[in-house]
């Protein structure tokens, strides 16, 4: 156990959030999305799974760590529901919320269900999530941390 951190942190989900870089793309998807087949050819090769957990509980988790790209316009996309393309579904607004709480202008951007897959299997890792609902797929850009050294 570590202090100030989450529990839901595992150690290989410490591990994929801190070796990835600035702008690598971390795929954070529900129970059905085909994370064993995308994460193989994923930079990392990792497959971090939470099971019997919530997207927006997971977030909330991610976020707390994780500094979100702010020179991109939409570091975080969501998924489209097919054939509603704008359809905004109580799962992405649940993720949303919990991304501004961290990054309060936040807005989500789209991507199509297959450009999705091709995004998430050139992406760092994949994060599968026990979340039973559809279209609970995400895509989060890293961004950076300033400051100085310590000494």
């Amino acid at each position: 156990m570590l202090i100030d951190l989450d529990p839901l942190l595992t150690p290989d989900l410490l591990w994929v959030l801190a070796a990835m870089g600035h702008g690598d793309d971390l795929a954070f998807v529900d129970s059905n999305f085909p994370a064993e087949t995308i994460a193989r050819r994923t930079t990392s090769g990792r497959l971090i799974r939470l099971p019997a957990m919530s997207m927006a509980r997971a977030a909330r988790a991610i976020f707390s760590v994780l500094p979100i790209d702010t020179f991109v316009p939409d570091p975080v996309r969501r998924i489209e529901v097919v054939g509603k393309p704008d359809e905004v579904l109580p799962i992405h607004a649940e993720v949303l919320a919990e991304l501004t709480a961290r990054v309060p202008d936040a807005t989500f951007g789209r991507i199509e269900r297959f450009a999705f897959y091709d995004t998430a299997a050139r992406g760092f890792a994949v994060v599968q999530v026990g979340d039973p609902r559809a279209y609970g797929c995400f895509m989060i850009k890293k961004g950076v941390i300033f400051g100085e050294p310590e000494r």
